[in-house]
Parts: structure tokens; C-alpha cells; sequence
């Protein structure tokens, strides 16, 4: 008997045990979303609406906003809705639907990010070479491989995960479909064969970092031989909110994955998913408008048209 035919649906975690908490916790996650919501939109439209913006950096900037709009999109909205109307319940193809959207969204910007050290590491190592190494048909294609490669490892894993055959009944203690928690429902041995899919996104992902701490080693020398302050100030502007937001990427991401099973909790898992999946959409729109300033002039402009028309 197939797993399909034996569950029909799954049980999300409940994110709160009395009726006031679960509203607040509604409360929060719809203010979370909100603000992701207006911060990337607002990028999308700077970006969108200004020409001065349509430079590779701000091109990859757009493809971040609609990646953290689209991941954002798929975990929250359930989980609120779940909240609001004391329920846990997802439907089998709504949690495969989410675990695709949510694999294929995050590898494309694990992806899309190391796309935009190099575009910094070329701005800044190579500025001469910087039109010919990044002409809008070359940003094209490292955005379209970005999402490209996010969809291929979005179906490898999805597909993988769901032949599974589930036996250990159909609770999942996390507040969206998350794999490794899936996983755990799967019969002792059959589960091997996601661990090996697991196994070679991590090589490539350990690859992609690689390729952004030797970016940035390079980009940190060039930036310190710089005779000049203001130079060395613009540069780091450009640089520093990308590598915040890497860090805060990876940082969560790994913890959340592979932190040692002795302090492993149902509690921490759901504050570690948060931190990997909703705060970082919501607060890279902040992280890169603080300090560049070109940014946050055309993002007040845009704020004041909005408000005024």
C-alpha cells in the first residue's frame, strides 16, 4: 500500500496550547509577514521603477526581494491560518506543495547569494573588467542557474521524501512540512535514501561557501590596499549588508540542521525554523537599505510618492 493512500493528511505542530497565546502568536506572525511583505515590495518597486538602480547588484538585489516574498509566503500563511482557527491539519499535497516551494525558494537563494558575492568580488577586485564580466546577459543567466538549480534540488528532494513509506503515524513537530521531521515518520530503514539526497546538496552547498569566504577574502584585501577612506567606506557598503545577510542565512540554517541531537527539542526546533525561515525575508530589506545610501534615498522617494499621491 502506497504512502499516499494511507495518509490523506498531516498534523503541524500547534504553536500554542491556549486559545489567547495562539491568537498572539497569530498576531506576531501577521505582523512578521506584513513587514516582509512592505520591505521587498518596497525594493521591488525601487528597483523596478528607478534606472539608476538597473546595475547587476540591484538586479540581484530584485531576485532576493521576490525569493524572500515567495519563501516567507510558504510557511507563514498556513501556520497563521492554523493559529486563527485552532486547527493543525495540512493536506498530503499541501505539504509536499510546501516542502517543494520552501527547498526550491531556499536553494535558489543559498544560490542567488553566491551569484551576488561574486558580482561584489568583481566590482571590486576586477573594476575595470566589471561591463564585461556582468553585462545584463551574464547576470540573466547566473539569475536564471539560481533558480534553476533551486527547482532541480526542490524536486530531487520532494520526490525523494514522499516515496518514502510513512509508519510512524502523520504528526509533524514543526509549525510547517519541514523534512527532516517528515523523515522522522518514515520506516527505520527507508529513510537512508534521503540522507544520501541530503548528503549532496550539502557538498554542493559547502561549495557554494567556499566560493563566498574566497570572494570575500579577495574582496577584504583589495578593499584594505585602498589609498583612500571614502573609497574604502563605499565599498564596504556594498559588501557588508551581503555578508550579514549570509551570515545570517547560513548561521541559523546550519544550527537548525545540524545542531548535536542531545539539545534537540521540540521548542527549539520551532525557534530555529523561525530564525532560518521568517526573520531573515523580513529583515534583509532592512539590512540593505541601512547602509547604502543610494538605496535608502530612492526608497524615501518612493515612500514619499506613495503617501502623498
Amino acid at each position: 500500500m502506497s504512502n499516499r493512500s494511507t495518509i490523506t493528511e498531516f498534523l503541524l505542530l500547534a504553536v500554542a496550547d491556549t486559545r489567547k497565546l495562539q491568537l498572539l502568536h497569530f498576531a506576531l506572525f501577521l505582523g512578521i509577514y506584513l513587514a516582509a511583505l512592505l520591505g521587498n515590495g518596497l525594493i521591488l518597486s525601487a528597483v523596478a521603477c528607478h534606472h539608476r538602480l538597473h546595475t547587476p547588484m540591484y538586479f540581484f538585489l530584485l531576485n532576493l526581494a521576490l525569493l524572500d516574498l515567495g519563501c516567507i509566503s510558504t510557511t507563514l500563511p498556513k501556520a497563521m491560518a492554523n493559529a486563527l482557527w485552532d486547527t493543525r491539519a495540512i493536506s498530503y499535497q499541501g505539504c509536499a506543495a510546501q516542502v517543494f516551494l520552501f527547498i526550491f525558494l531556499m536553494s535558489a537563494e543559498y544560490s542567488l547569494l553566491t551569484a551576488m558575492a561574486y558580482d561584489r568580488y568583481v566590482a571590486i577586485c576586477k573594476p575595470l573588467h566589471y561591463g564585461s564580466l556582468l553585462g545584463s546577459r551574464a547576470c540573466a543567466q547566473m539569475a536564471a542557474a539560481a533558480w534553476g538549480s533551486g527547482f532541480l534540488n526542490a524536486v530531487l528532494h520532494t520526490a525523494t521524501t514522499f516515496s518514502l513509506p510513512l509508519c510512524r503515524g502523520n504528526a509533524v513537530d514543526q509549525f510547517f512540512c519541514e523534512i527532516p521531521h517528515i523523515l522522522k515518520l518514515s520506516c527505520s530503514d527507508a529513510y537512508l535514501r534521503e540522507v544520501w539526497a541530503v548528503l549532496f546538496s550539502i557538498a554542493l552547498a559547502f561549495g557554494c561557501f567556499v566560493f563566498i569566504v574566497l570572494s570575500y577574502v579577495q574582496i577584504f584585501r583589495a578593499v584594505l590596499r585602498m589609498p583612500s577612506e571614502q573609497g574604502r567606506h563605499k565599498a564596504f557598503s556594498t559588501c557588508l549588508p551581503h555578508l550579514a545577510v549570509v551570515s545570517l542565512f547560513l548561521s541559523t540554517g546550519i544550527f537548525a540542521y545540524l545542531k548535536p541531537p542531545s539539545i534537540s527539542s521540540t521548542s527549539l526546533d520551532m525557534v530555529m525554523a523561525v530564525l532560518y525561515s521568517v526573520v531573515p525575508p523580513a529583515v534583509n530589506p532592512v539590512i540593505y537599505s541601512m547602509r547604502n545610501q543610494e538605496l535608502k534615498a530612492t526608497l524615501k522617494k518612493l515612500i514619499l510618492v506613495l503617501v502623498f499621491a
